[in-house]
């Protein structure tokens, strides 16, 4: 059955400050493995010579690519192909109207038809943030011969085992519940800096209106919260692939995120391409440290992939 499917004008993403960038798009399977679903259009940024081996870079909640603006300049002019995509439900992407045609196993899914089917990437760096992590630790798990490399920062991979703490259980039940759901005053409050007005109506750009925030609401209650949630198992199966990744893999955590801090130790720990890194603090950044120090994360990243050839 066709799945409905909101999608943002494009002139809502026209002059928005610092992201000069042509739009390229894709058309993925609305529901994994039902081609009878219909299709969904899928946006990515693809910067930098073709020929070059990628460096990919997720975002998480509830962003886009437009969080990645500060660093795609960086990480080009240092001759790199730089493809950051919007996932389902978020910026250019489409938008399923339903929370319940959103689930942990279709961001996987989608992000792997686009990034393996479509696009067929090989040699990849990957950066993932918050569910940049999430979803993106996940493809990592599923063809780790496509990755040389693997840098995470404020993100992690939960299989449902540990307490959530008392904010993230309100934050989850403020995103499902709240009468008004302000995704740029979201951004800035996750930042270290003030964001300027024009940036927080960047974020707000692609959702007119509440309707098109189903993703973006759902989002929370997805984190695998006991062992028997649905995406526990799946975690944990990516984490015994994980635990036999031998690539050098960078964790690059800032200093001033509440929700993942610590979030580093587990990798550090069970990641054998984590074993004597430079693993790195980004001071002075927030949860979005994309947004506060971006030119200086980009700069960690280029230089890991100069020392890990």
């Amino acid at each position: 059955m066709p799945v409905e499917i909101l999608r943002t004008p494009d002139e809502r993403f026209v002059d928005l400050p610092g992201f000069d960038v042509e739009p390229n798009y894709a058309e993925i399977t609305a529901l994994p493995g039902d081609p009878r679903s219909g299709t969904l259009r899928v946006h990515y940024v693809d910067e930098g010579p073709r020929d070059a081996a990628p460096v990919l870079l997720l975002h998480g909640e509830p962003t886009w690519s437009y969080l990645y603006r500060h660093m795609i300049p960086v990480l080009v002019g240092e001759g790199h192909r730089v493809i950051a995509p919007d996932l389902v439900g978020f910026g250019r992407s489409d938008k399923p109207a339903s929370t319940d045609d959103y689930t942990y196993a279709r961001h996987v899914a989608w992000m792997s038809e686009l990034l393996f089917g479509h696009l067929d990437l090989s040699g990849i760096t990957f950066f993932g943030q918050d569910w940049g992590g999430l979803v993106g630790l996940r493809l990592v798990a599923a063809a780790p011969e496509r990755y040389d490399r693997v840098v995470v920062g404020n993100t992690g991979l939960p299989v449902g085992d540990g307490k959530l703490s008392e904010a993230f259980l309100n934050w989850q039940r403020f995103s499902r519940e709240s009468p008004v759901f302000p995704i740029g005053g979201i951004v800035n409050g996750g930042c270290t800096t003030d964001l300027p007005p024009e940036v927080i109506a960047a974020y707000d750009a692609p959702f007119p209106d509440d309707t098109y925030k189903a993703g973006a609401r759902i989002f929370p209650s997805l984190v695998p919260s006991t062992p028997d949630d649905p995406a526990s198992t799946d975690n944990a199966a990516a984490w015994e692939v994980l635990e036999r990744f031998e690539k050098p893999w960078l964790c690059a955590f800032s200093d001033g995120d509440p929700v993942t801090r610590g979030g580093e130790g587990p990798f550090m720990r069970r990641i054998p391409g984590a074993a004597g890194q430079p693993h790195t603090t980004i001071a002075g950044g927030g949860h979005f440290l994309q947004e506060d120090r971006g030119p200086e994360l980009a700069a960690v990243i280029a230089r890991f992939i100069e020392q890990t050839r």
